[in-house]
């Protein structure tokens, strides 16, 4: 059985058939997945659709996109939050550098205090870590939390192997499938096993085969057969080593899915 390590399917690309998607999942076999919040307001979002929906699972975080519209209240709100309910990670945070209009010093800000509430709460993270990664990594090592998984992941292999060391499992999705995405594709072939997740990013990164339209969850068994035939392994296999790391990284996920 599949987990989405890494979903949006509470946000509004899916408000019209929210249901039927996690069904046609569900129906392939994906019976869980981690929804991560952008903002602070998106929290009550994920909350709503995990409720609603089984096997759907949240983590709260403040998106480094999002930050010019978050403030230090937003902080304190995450942390009232924390207080209560707890989610299975603090998530999606980090850096990014490759949209040139939000600042990257707020980014830094943003990020290092949710680290620092991951500490607190003893809570993994999943992190954004687009065109910044050797940034992340320095914040990681100053910053230690428990680990968690570094989503997207498109850096090298050195940089894999640091994540690897503090504790983290990389997360890899639809990007596998383009025969253009040498790098990431020579990763996921030659990673030890238990640093792999899989992931949609639903209803964003789709796979070759949507032709850049709506991604969704059912995607994960087929982006999973691209991993299983770069490695030269069954599809069966990938189900179980990905849904064992994603388990490992997100401890919290295994009491709620049963």
């Amino acid at each position: 059985m599949w987990i989405d390590s890494h979903c949006h399917l509470h946000a509004e690309e899916f408000a019209t058939d929210r249901a039927m998607v996690w069904r046609d999942a569900c129906a392939l076999g994906v019976t869980a997945a981690l929804l991560p919040a952008v903002t602070i307001a998106d929290c009550v979002r994920v909350d709503a659709c995990c409720a609603h929906y089984s096997g759907l699972s949240p983590a709260y975080g403040i998106h480094p996109l999002y930050v010019d519209s978050a403030s230090e209240a937003d902080l304190e709100r995450l942390s009232g939050l924390l207080e209560g309910v707890r989610p299975v990670a603090i998530g999606e945070i980090g850096l990014d550098g490759l949209v040139p209009h939000v600042d990257f010093a707020r980014q830094e800000f943003f990020f290092v205090a949710q680290l620092k509430l991951a500490r607190a709460f003893d809570l993994p993270v999943v992190l954004h870590e687009r065109k910044a990664v050797d940034m992340v990594l320095k914040h990681l090592r100053r910053i230690r939390v428990r680990g968690g998984i570094a989503h997207a992941f498109n850096g090298s292999r050195q940089q894999a192997d640091e994540f690897l060391k503090l504790g983290f499992k990389l997360g890899f999705g639809g990007s596998l499938s383009y025969s253009g995405s040498t790098r990431i594709r020579a990763l996921a072939q030659s990673l030890p096993e238990e640093a792999l997740t899989l992931e949609t990013d639903a209803p964003d990164m789709p796979p070759c085969w949507l032709h850049r339209a709506r991604n969704t969850p059912s995607q994960l068994p087929a982006i999973g057969r691209v991993l299983a035939d770069l490695r030269g392994t069954t599809v069966e296999h990938i189900a179980r080593l990905t849904r064992q790391n994603t388990l490992t990284a997100l401890p919290a996920l295994a009491s709620r899915i049963g």
